[in-house]
């Protein structure tokens, strides 16, 4: 029986040096389907529409229609302004049906969150964008996770830490745009970690 080929992440997080937030995904899909070289690549993935109507009030802020893509120096510009830093749980992974999601991703090496947070000192709130993202940072972390929209607090690497569990953006996840957004907004209303 064949194995499904191991792949390493193919991009590096994103690291503003004030970043206050950290959005973990699970792992990009396949590149096939990325509209832009950065997290949430996939055009039918609606990260950068609950953004938009979050901070924007417009699902379409950071996207470009014409072209099918993502404005990725609009994206990056915004989350430096905003102190969000992203990356994904999995370092290293295998698609076991060779698609996008999570139920059949294998996770081979999980992120090391200590040696990123090290790179990050001033985040007190790590947000997980779906189960898969979830089951993996609490395995890293030992936490319990949290319902979906609400959060836990916990100490891991000498640091309290806020911890989000939000619904996936993914289409496949059955709840509307603007009730996600809802959900995601609940994050930036929060007050925060001194």
């Amino acid at each position: 029986m064949d194995t499904a080929p191991v792949e390493i992440h193919p991009l590096a997080p994103f690291l503003p040096p004030q970043a206050r937030i950290l959005l973990l995904g699970s792992f990009p899909p396949p590149r096939k389907r990325w509209s832009m070289e950065f997290f949430y690549p996939n055009y039918t993935n609606d990260m950068w529409r609950i953004f938009g109507l979050i901070f924007f009030d417009d699902k379409d802020h950071f996207v470009d229609t014409a072209h099918k893509c993502f404005r990725r120096e609009a994206i990056e510009s915004f989350l430096r302004e905003q102190g969000i830093a992203i990356s994904d749980t999995v370092a290293v992974a295998r698609r076991l049906n060779g698609n996008a999601s999570d139920l059949t991703l294998e996770v081979v090496e999980p992120l090391d969150l200590a040696r990123l947070l090290d790179q990050i000192p001033r985040c007190h709130t790590i947000v997980t964008t779906g189960q898969k993202a979830t089951d993996t940072l609490c395995a890293i972390t030992g936490a319990t996770p949290p319902p979906i929209g609400s959060y836990n607090q916990i100490v891991y690497h000498d640091r309290t830490l806020r911890i989000y569990r939000m619904p996936s953006s993914s289409r496949a996840y059955p709840k509307p745009l603007p009730e996600k957004a809802a959900i995601y907004r609940t994050i930036f209303q929060a007050p925060a970690i001194e």
